[in-house]
């Protein structure tokens, strides 16, 4: 494969998808979901904001170690600490990258920076020369760049390149861009610039107008070489460009777009699904690749159509983003070497507790539905693997409801290792249920999102509960999943307590850290 038509990956979802209220993942789940990008084939991931807390240098530290393949990324703004402390986080990584950016369009060097542009551009040579001599990669992002001045943008890059940057990123921080203007921009900064052969360019979109994706495509299509994306499109605000949809664009219209990524595809829902469920992001049901509904069909014309021949609606299969269909069917009856070997087949490898754990939450799911989809099976794992290493967990429930009394509820967990229980009434069984869980964990944490939805079809379907929590201004959400809906919601209630307490202890970056 040629050097002019492979797009690098560069995934973001630890760093900037991470940025997400509440999306804040503890060391395990950084480790987890870091492991699988690299078996998913992404180029480069951007592991953290090392300069932000020591969690994050820790969460950088520990990828670092693990990740033999992927370049390891580390972010930092244009100061000495920050790209120091950058350079120390990625050291033990065979491959690393350190990150440096800063603001170059007018409004944020007057009102976030307050610097006159020619200190920005010196401030973009002296960073980069520093980082260089920390680490052979390095790049360069001009923060705003959809909205930097044509003129100073191509000195900066030039200046960045000139430094010894390798890869040069132009994001559209804020979203404000359009496709013919963000392609025109990567035309115009490549063809202007003297030394723009020597670096890879990057596109970075945020999806404030919906354009992320159309955007960084368009970048690619006029000469970017690198796509910095993330999984389901997690991110501030409005979320990022999404990895997903990115890759399978270029895999099916290849014949308009001549464009190849090192992604296995295949490996792309297991990723989403893992993403969705240690952020508590649930994916919504028509979200394009990995939402339910992207491969459902109801319509009786439709039907009709895909009987006839599935590419009548279908554009890419199932198989190809990892919804493998099997003719081993597992129910009540199955083994646990039949559900081991399902496990190694969708991409999950446990250790014995781990398996005997979901083994055995498997062979209830069985007891109560007539049929286990795959993505049962998957919804069940990843929420054993979530709640494994919390320090509260739930252990067991017993409700008691009607139309004359008011519901009453009684849990009991296990926390710090001790089994405790309570009970408690309520307006019904939800708030009955979370009373007790908080007459054991006490807090002062608001609820402000509850949600429901099914994993798969039927009255018997498993439910995934999303919670969201509240506490001076931290938001976390938590996630659980079962096939009867209030045990799956004190799951995600106490997933949701466990994230919680970790942000309590995790330092929050000082205010005047924002990134592309």
């Amino acid at each position: 494969m040629s050097a002019t038509n492979q797009i690098i990956i560069f995934d973001t979802t630890l760093r900037d998808g991470e940025q997400s209220p509440g999306a804040a993942m503890n060391l395990e789940e950084k480790l987890k979901v870091a492991l699988l990008l690299e078996q998913l084939g992404v180029d480069v991931m951007e592991a953290g904001f090392p300069i932000s807390s020591n969690g994050d240098f820790e969460a950088v530290n520990a990828i670092a170690k693990v990740v033999k393949n992927s370049t390891v990324c580390g972010l930092a703004r244009a100061t000495a600490k920050d790209i120091e402390r950058a350079a120390e986080a990625i050291k033990p990584a065979p491959r690393k990258r350190i990150h440096t950016f800063i603001s170059t369009s007018p409004l944020h060097m007057k009102y976030k920076l307050q610097m006159e542009p020619e200190k920005v551009l010196q401030a973009v040579t002296d960073s980069i020369a520093l980082a260089r001599k920390l680490c052979d990669d390095i790049e360069w992002s001009a923060e705003d760049g959809s909205r930097t001045e044509h003129d100073f943008l191509c000195r900066c890059v030039e200046a960045a390149i000139k430094a010894g940057a390798t890869t040069i990123n132009i994001p559209d921080t804020v979203g404000y861009s359009t496709p013919q203007e963000y392609g025109d921009l990567f035309k115009m900064v490549i063809n202007r610039v003297p030394n723009a052969d020597k670096a890879i360019f990057s596109t970075h979109c945020h999806n404030d107008l919906g354009l992320a994706v159309a955007n960084s495509l368009a970048g690619a299509i006029n000469g970017a070489r690198q796509i910095e994306c993330t999984i389901n499109g997690l991110g501030e605000r409005a979320g990022n460009a999404a990895l997903e949809e990115i890759v399978m664009a270029l895999k099916v219209r290849h014949d308009i777009m001549p464009l190849s990524t090192n992604i296995k595809t295949e490996v792309i829902t297991r990723a989403s699904h893992l993403v969705s469920t240690v952020t508590g992001f649930n994916v919504q049901p028509n979200k394009s690749i990995v939402g339910a509904n992207a491969f459902a069909h109801e319509s009786g014309i439709h039907q009709d159509g895909m009987i006839k021949n599935r590419q009548t609606y279908e554009i890419m299969t199932p198989q190809s983003v990892g919804l493998t269909k099997t003719s081993m069917k597992l129910g009540k009856l199955s083994g646990r070497a039949a559900f081991r070997g399902k496990l190694q087949e969708m991409g999950y490898t446990l250790d014995d507790n781990a398996l005997t754990e979901a083994f055995n939450r498997f062979k209830d799911l069985a007891d109560k539905k007539k049929e286990v989809f795959d993505e049962d099976i998957m919804a069940l794992v990843d929420d054993e693997v979530a709640q494994a290493s919390q320090n509260i967990r739930f252990i067991s429930m017993e409700l008691r409801t009607g139309s004359k009394e008011p519901a009453q509820a009684k849990i009991e967990l296990l926390i710090d290792g001790k089994n405790v229980s309570a009970s408690a009434t309520g307006n019904g069984c939800v708030d009955a249920t979370f009373n007790a869980i908080k007459a054991l964990v006490p807090h002062q944490a608001n609820l402000q999102l509850y949600q429901v939805g099914a994993v798969t079809q039927g009255t018997d379907a498993q439910a995934e509960v999303t919670v969201r929590l509240e506490e001076m201004g931290r938001t976390v959400n938590g996630q659980g999943a079962d096939p009867d809906t209030i045990i799956a919601s004190a799951r995600a209630y106490v997933h949701a307590l466990n994230k919680l307490a970790i942000k309590r202890l995790k330092q929050e970056p000082p205010e005047d850290i924002l990134t592309p």
